[in-house]
């Protein structure tokens, strides 16, 4: 008699990823949707999905999906989580939507501590228009409108969004991890699911930043991409949790 091992997730609707191939995305769509399955919440979940390679989170999670304009996703989970409190609201987004034009609002949603859950995607460059510097491409990267290299003389140093939103006395639960190994991806669900636990037990603003590859703008293969995160990006952007308000009182930490 078999058993079934492995099969896809019901939060993913049953249609092929279109990200590039090594994409990291496919990888954190799955852990979105097996985290919303295990906790039995995707009857009232609602993603929101910016612009950006995020934007094609309507293609893919089986629950409701909001667009949003750029940069504004954690204005509009405010918005939600307010007027449907007993919704599980998540903010899907890139570091060009987050870290660049969206910065206000993730500051101002954290500092509010509003009980909306952020998934933060940082692959260090401007993925779908092209490969551009982005607010989080390290020193020294080259990208197509850094062709030597990230200059800190002209464009300043990489912004740390998890260490600066753990300042912040609204925010519940900071943490950044990556899928670089399986280990790392192991650990990525873990910190999704304890994310999206807190929202649902009131505790406030929760986000996880994850490193993930872009192997298509970093001019690299699949495997040296993910070496790139481990011996390059790890260096600027170390993984761990950088505040936890509840971590002595919460039984799943």
């Amino acid at each position: 008699m078999r058993k079934k091992v492995f099969g896809r997730p019901e939060g993913l609707k049953d249609a092929p990823f279109r990200f590039c191939p090594g994409c990291g995305h496919s990888i954190l769509h799955r852990i979105v949707a097996e985290c919303v399955d295990k906790l039995d919440i995707r009857g009232r979940s609602i993603a929101i999905g910016p612009v950006g390679c995020a934007v094609y989170a309507y293609d893919y999670f089986n629950f409701d999906v909001i667009e949003i304009p750029h940069g504004r996703p954690p204005a509009a989970a405010t918005g939600m989580k307010r007027a449907r409190p007993e919704s599980i609201v998540i903010s899907y987004q890139g570091d060009g939507d987050l870290a660049a034009i969206g910065m206000g609002e993730i500051v101002h949603a954290a500092n509010r501590g509003e009980n909306i859950t952020v998934f933060f995607v940082n692959n260090g460059i401007y993925g779908m228009t092209g490969g551009q510097m982005a607010p989080t491409t390290i020193c020294g990267q080259k990208t197509t409108t850094t062709p030597g290299g990230r200059s800190v003389a002209e464009a300043g140093y990489p912004m740390k969004m998890a260490e600066l939103l753990s300042t912040l006395e609204g925010s519940a639960y900071i943490a950044r991890t990556a899928i670089d190994s399986p280990k790392n991806t192991i650990a990525t669900r873990r910190l999704f699911e304890k994310a999206l636990r807190y929202q649902m037990e009131g505790k406030g603003f929760s986000l996880v930043e994850v490193l993930s590859p872009c192997p298509t703008d970093w001019k690299m293969t699949p495997e040296e991409s993910l070496k790139w995160i481990e011996n390059d990006m790890q260096k600027i952007f170390p993984l761990g949790v950088f505040k936890d308000k509840f971590a002595g009182a919460a039984a799943n930490a």
